[in-house]
């Protein structure tokens, strides 16, 4: 889950990064998808220093992904269900490829929790 972390922590960077510079750097809120990622790499450096160490930051990468979901989506949905929600810009097209990358990521955290109270019983 480690290297996840961080593949997906480079992901949100890049995704960042990418949408700040391609946007003519107008606003540092295109920034947000890299501030996510930023924590998460380090949360994956913390995780390659032990066992006791790699659960408490799995953890916390978890709480991080949903709460960058949560801020995210909830810029999404009310353009979304007011009909408003328009697909062709590239913030939306950036809070979407956020969305959809912490969901998978955390559905992956999930499935390694429950994998790993399985094989410690």
């Amino acid at each position: 889950m480690t290297q996840t972390t961080r593949l997906v922590g480079i992901a949100l960077a890049v995704l960042g990064l990418g949408s700040y510079w391609g946007t003519g750097r107008t606003s540092v809120t295109a920034l947000i998808p890299a501030f996510f990622g930023v924590a998460l790499i380090a949360l994956a450096w913390v995780a390659a220093r032990g066992d006791a160490a790699r659960r408490h930051a799995m953890h916390v990468a978890m709480l991080v992904a949903l709460v960058g979901i949560a801020g995210t989506a909830s810029r999404l949905l009310p353009g979304l269900f007011g009909g408003t929600l328009d697909v062709t810009r590239p913030a939306v097209l950036a809070q979407i490829t956020t969305v959809l990358l912490l969901a998978w990521y955390l559905s992956k955290g999930i499935q390694s929790f429950r994998e790993a109270r399985r094989n410690r019983a």
